[in-house]
């Protein structure tokens, strides 16, 4: 049985292979000859360009880095712009902080 992902995922994996397809093309580079450089088939770089949930993140990772785009890679999770985490801990934080009373012995 296949598990469903939600559309925003679908729709963004469709958009990521698109994009890459995009850019092969720019690039002028053959399908053959991107996925040689990516060390994969040219079956598995045709179903990144139609972006398939069942390629492995490394075969997406691997054809950007063909096209010099590994950089975009780094901030896909980034801290800095994950705002629902940071409202999160921001409601975490205390309202005051106090200063312990000192221990008299």
């Amino acid at each position: 049985m296949e598990k469903r992902l939600p559309v925003p995922v679908v729709n963004g994996l469709r958009k990521l292979g698109q994009d890459i397809c995009d850019a092969r093309k720019r690039r002028r580079i053959t399908m053959a000859l991107m996925a040689e450089r990516a060390d994969i088939t040219p079956k598995t770089l045709a179903k990144i360009e139609r972006g398939s949930p069942t390629v492995s993140m490394a075969g997406y990772a691997s054809v950007l880095f063909v096209l010099g785009m590994t950089e975009r890679l780094s901030g896909i999770a980034d801290a800095g712009h994950d705002l629902t985490g940071r409202r999160l801990e921001e409601e975490r934080l205390p309202k005051r902080v106090r200063h312990p009373k000192p221990v008299n012995s």
